[in-house]
Order: structure tokens, then sequence, then C-alpha cells
């Protein structure tokens, strides 16, 4: 597929969380689809404009003001290309029949292209490996995905193979019958179980995290909050770290990550939320943050059956657990 591009302008209302930042930042977030390159080959070409002005990218933006983007942009929403067939048949299947597959994702693999040539996402995989899933879900770039799980996150995601499906599968998450579970292993020792019921919102500052709104977040005029229930117990302690089972119904944005961090257990590897490192000497090294969606559990589509799906912790969070636990 070639990379159908539109010069058709794009308009953007700056909203009061945008308001005092980058013009270059906010309009990475705005149009995630466009690499920082290229947002900055449009500042340097003047296809940027703010209320009819040309701004710099470091000129900080205002409520209420009007950004347009011209010059050539990516479409909205494309579907993905197709993968190479072989790496497609190798997608592990956990659960699989004509309506519903829950699939294992790697680490590494984000969920979705951003641009409508990348390849390696799991979204490219899908399009070859159940073709029918092209038409099916929120997005034409999230080809029957019912949820998402970040780049660096491993496990279980549930896809929906067609729209009666994905409709029903959505209509029981939103009534709360979708439960996932996650392993994940923190800094410091927790005792017995607990739940974090805070909102989350954009960071201010950071548009690559979020943040706990509690009394000490002074929230913008019309912020949008999002409301997260994490609730979390003692799997195994293991020195001065914890394995938690934490679960959650429907996961906002990097939800499990930003809650366990708010609490002062951030994730072990979670540089974006300042947790910590594996200690020196241990024998094995971690090269992402250490959270594996384990478990799903949901009424099949068709049947209302209940389905329930596990999987085991793959082979580098595994030899963490092993060498803590000597």
């Amino acid at each position: 597929m070639q990379d159908d591009q539109s010069n058709l302008a794009r308009s953007f209302t700056v909203e009061a969380r945008h308001a005092q930042q980058r013009l270059d930042k906010v309009l990475v977030e705005l149009m995630p689809e466009l690499s920082r390159a290229r947002v900055k080959a449009l500042l340097d070409e003047g296809q940027v404009r703010v209320d009819g002005r040309r701004f710099r990218k470091g000129d900080t933006l205002s409520e209420g003001a009007v950004i347009t983007v011209s010059g050539a942009l990516p479409p909205r929403d494309f579907s993905p290309e197709g993968a190479d067939p072989a790496q497609a048949a190798a997608l592990l299947c956990r659960y699989l029949d004509a309506s519903l597959a829950v699939v294992e994702k790697p680490a590494a693999m984000p969920c979705h292209p951003l641009r409508p040539d990348e390849q390696g996402t799991l979204a490219n995989l899908l399009v070859t490996r159940f073709p029918e899933c092209r038409t099916v879900g929120f997005h034409q770039r999230e080809p029957g995905l019912l949820h998402r799980l970040d780049t660096d996150t491993s496990g279980l995601v549930v896809v929906a193979r067609t729209a009666a499906a994905f409709e029903a599968l959505r209509a029981a998450s939103t009534a709360g019958k979708v439960h996932k579970r996650y392993l994940a292993l923190v800094e410091g020792r927790v005792s017995g179980e607990g739940s974090v019921d805070l909102p989350l919102v954009p960071h201010r500052k950071d548009p690559k995290r979020v943040e706990v709104v509690s009394e000490h977040v002074r929230l913008r005029a019309g912020t949008k909050t999002h409301p997260a229930l994490t609730q979390y117990r003692v799997a195994r302690a293991l020195g001065d770290f914890t394995l938690l089972e934490v679960e959650v119904e429907r996961a906002f944005r990097h939800q499990v990550r930003a809650h366990l961090a708010h609490i002062g257990h951030a994730l072990v590897g979670d540089t974006l939320y300042r947790g910590p490192s594996l200690p020196a000497g241990l024998g094995v090294s971690l090269e992402r943050h250490f959270l594996h969606a384990s478990e799903v559990m949901l009424p099949h589509p068709e049947t209302g059956v209940e389905v329930r799906v596990t999987s085991p912790l793959p082979d580098d969070l595994a030899a963490v657990v092993a060498a803590l636990k000597k």
C-alpha cells in the first residue's frame, strides 16, 4: 500500500490542557500519525498556521487559538499493510474460534501503526492472519482490537473477528463484565491487598505520560478526567521487590503504571514513571518495564459463556523472578 496522502488542511482548536505548551509538542500529540521529523518539516515549510499567522516550533499556544495544518498529510484512518504470512502464522493464539481470538502480544511490538507504511505491529499481523478484521473495531488502524497494551507490555490482547462480536464485547466491557489481570514487579515491599481509585489525566508537561488527579494536582478548566480503578494483591515477596497480581476492568492509558508509581511502588524497569532498575550482580537484565497481561475473563460474544484465558510469564520476566527467588 502506498502512503496515501491528502493535501486537505486540518484544523484544531487549542484546549485548556494545551494552553502555554509548545506548538511542536502539541502537534505531535494531536497528530500521532505524523513523526516528529514530519512535524518539524511542516513547521519549517510554513505549512502550520495559528490564527492565520506562521508560528515557530517553540512558540506557546493560547486557549481557543486555531491551528491549521496543510501540506502532504497521511489520512487519519487507514488499514494497516499486511505482514509476512509466516510471521502472521507464528502469532500465538491462546484462544481462537470463528468470532473471537485472544492473542499473545510480545514485548517491543506496538499494537497498531501510526503511519500507513509502518510494519512490525500487532495490527499488521492481524490483517494477514484474520483478513476479516480489517473492517472491525474502533478505527481502521486497530483491526478487531477491543483494547491495547503499551508497546513494552507483553501479554493477552482480545480481538473480535466480526462486527457483531466486537459490539457484544464492547457492551460487555462497558458493563464491567470484561476483567483483565496483570503480573507486575514493583519496587518496595507490599503487604496484603489494596486498590487505587483515582482519576487520570494527560500529564500537564509531558505528553508521553499521564498523572493521577489528587489534592496536589491543580487542573486547568475544561480538563477531562478519566475514572480509573486498579486493584492489586501480593503474589510473592521477592526481597526488596514485590510481585503483584493487578486487576482492572477498563484500563485507561498507562493506568497500572501511573497508579502503582503514585503509591510508591513503581514498576521495575519503568523509566518513564521513575521505576527502579534491577540490582547489579543479579545475573539477569531487563530491557523493559515488568508488566505482563496474564489473564482475561469475558463473556463469549455469541453464547455468553465465560471465557477465561491465561498466559504465563515470558522468558525475560520469568528469568527475573527466578533470579530474585535465589
